[in-house]
């Protein structure tokens, strides 16, 4: 895409011949002639560079209006390189310009080929700070990121098949939605969707739909420019620029605000967007990645998420099964944890004794992977021996739910669904102890989910 380069001079034979030369090098030109169309265009166009007078009609000598033009360019776009041009130049108006943001300063009559290697250096020095501030940025992003605690274990069956699965998706451009329980990995399974593709080298850029709130959703998201807002005393580079030529993440995806889920929706489907106070479009290349714990269908239901965004994110859609559904892989993480654990607070590694190795695999991990790490590093902190004891977990057995339910007689086997979830809810308030919050976590169900179920069958009984 050719550079545009904008000039400003209230001399029409200037601006035809600075047009001509720019045109004649692969530039796109456009002129103005006074101060006010130079502010009209810059919020109409995205400029590579800005080719300035210092004098216009107001004031032919003193530069005043140059200076003023300079601020408030400034004021609105702190990147664009300016180079300022006046047939009246003293070394003090020079400084002045330079002080007020210039770039650079070229004194009319100009030589062709120094005015063109001053525009060439300049566009340069330009791209390579707006890639510096994208790095800055995205490193912050990386270093807030909560990265996880070890590699994919994958002995099961059932991690297999997902693993297979993602490894034949990752190299397509294909809009990705991973599914399953909190605790479950899906922010690391997008990482390594990431590494498999081929955006790789590119950036991968983790956004908590969640932690977004709506008042700031546009400004994290499309970025803003300086001034676009009272607190904006800077510009931002938004998420969808970062990531572009990368992997956008977009976690918790059902946690958007409504009322924002249009403008993420065109973005998604145009790949353009505008920063918050600018009226340039920008156009971005990224790969889609998305993660909810969520029924989609059940919020396009209550009418809390949008149909029409949910078919566009989920081109693919992939279940990562809760850490219950995949019991060989439960030994395995717990080691890996375990041994991450020693190597953070450097001391030696420690062994898992049998009977700690038998409650981690009869445990129901309703916070699953995530739940498991937690339990691992807090064990390698309290063990007192060389191998975890059981007291060290800080949790209790609880046998999986199709253990405890027992089908082995007709009359149990002709239980009905609603018989059957009456009666794991009766059988955790009793292990509890009457604590619904804690009965509610262990079968992966919020506090109102657990009541709401609770209140059905108390009206059943009724």
């Amino acid at each position: 895409m050719k550079q545009s380069i904008l000039i400003v001079d209230d001399d029409d034979d200037i601006l035809s011949a600075l047009s001509l030369l720019l045109q004649a090098e692969g530039f796109t030109s456009i002129k103005a002639d006074s101060p006010a169309q130079a502010i009209a265009a810059i919020r109409q166009y995205d400029v590579s560079l800005i080719l300035m007078d210092l004098n216009y009609s107001l004031d032919t000598t003193s530069g005043e209006e140059g200076l003023n033009l300079i601020n408030t360019i400034r004021q609105h776009n702190e990147l664009v390189p300016i180079v300022v041009m006046t047939g009246w130049g003293t070394i003090e108006v020079a400084v002045a310009a330079i002080k007020s943001g210039a770039n650079d300063f070229i004194q009319k009559p100009w030589e062709n080929d120094r005015l063109l290697m001053t525009i060439n250096n300049q566009i340069r020095l330009a791209q390579a700070q707006k890639q510096s501030q994208k790095l800055i940025r995205h490193n912050e992003l990386l270093q807030a990121e909560i990265r996880p605690a070890t590699d994919i274990v994958a002995e099961s069956a059932a991690m297999q098949r997902v693993l297979e699965t993602l490894h034949q998706v990752a190299r397509s451009d294909a809009s990705i939605l991973l599914t399953g329980e909190n605790g479950t990995g899906k922010s690391l399974f997008a990482r390594l969707i990431h590494e498999l593709s081929t955006r790789r080298h590119a950036p991968h850029i983790s956004v908590n739909m969640g932690a977004v709130t709506e008042s700031l959703f546009e400004s994290e998201m499309f970025g803003h420019t300086k001034g676009a807002f009272t607190d904006a005393k800077s510009a931002r580079i938004g998420r969808f620029e970062l990531a572009d030529e990368g992997t956008l993440f977009l976690d918790e995806i059902a946690n958007t605000p409504y009322s924002q889920q249009g403008k993420l929706l065109r973005v998604l489907e145009d790949r353009q967007f505008e920063k918050v106070g600018s009226g340039i479009t920008q156009t971005v290349d990224f790969r889609l990645v998305t993660a909810t714990n969520a029924e989609l269908n059940l919020a396009v239901n209550a009418g809390s998420f949008r149909k029409d965004l949910l078919y566009r994110i989920n081109t693919v859609e992939i279940e990562i099964p809760a850490l219950r559904y995949r019991p060989e892989d439960i030994l395995p993480l717990a080691s890996a944890f375990l041994a991450k654990a020693a190597q953070k607070y450097s001391q030696p590694p420690l062994e898992i004794s049998s009977a700690a190795k038998k409650l981690l695999q009869t445990y129901a991990w309703p916070g699953n992977v995530r739940e498991l790490n937690h339990v691992m590093e807090r064990a390698h902190i309290l063990c007192k021996t060389s191998a975890v004891q059981p007291s060290d977990l800080g949790i209790n057995s609880i046998a999986p739910v199709a253990e405890n339910i027992g089908l082995d007689s007709e009359q149990e086997y002709l239980k009905s669904l609603s018989e059957m979830e009456q009666e794991i809810i009766n059988r955790r308030l009793s292990y509890f102890g009457g604590d619904a919050l804690k009965a509610a976590k262990s079968l992966g169900l919020s506090r109102s989910a657990f009541y709401r179920r609770l209140e059905k069958h108390e009206q059943t009984e009724r």
